[in-house]
């Protein structure tokens, strides 16, 4: 079982899947960041069928485990629910720059970037602290 990298980032089109750690060619495309990780999976699904009747399917498409990546504007769309402003000041970042790289029309440095994820992670690990 191998791992399958998938990158979900926005475009002028909207938004696109696509692994490049693999040999098959999939993608998935959609107007939200969901429809395209949805079209992956359906992408992904043709392909493994068209390898039904023969041996011969890939190592890599049986049964790999699918770990995701996404741009900021990705991310974002996906998790629409997040107020843009309040996570902007949690981490640390200018809310109306925030709200540029939730569009993403202007460049995000690795620094910014990194601020980000690390208080992406922060919250999911005090969710995961949280018992109901």
């Amino acid at each position: 079982m191998g791992k399958i990298l998938v990158i979900i980032e926005k475009d002028k089109n909207g938004f696109g899947a696509f692994s490049d750690n693999i040999q098959s060619t999939i993608i998935g495309e959609g107007k939200t960041a969901s429809e395209a990780k949805a079209d992956f999976f359906r992408s992904f699904q043709e392909v493994v069928e068209s390898y039904a009747s023969s041996d011969d399917i890939p190592a890599e498409l049986k049964n790999p485990e699918f770990e995701f990546r996404y741009d900021i504007s990705a991310f974002f769309n996906l998790f629409e629910f997040l107020n843009i402003s309040k996570f902007a000041k949690r981490s640390g970042i200018n809310p109306s720059l925030m709200r540029h790289y939730k569009l993403g029309d202007t460049y995000i440095s690795d620094t910014q970037a990194h601020k980000i994820e690390s208080c992406i992670h922060e919250i999911g690990q005090e969710f995961l602290s949280i018992s109901l």
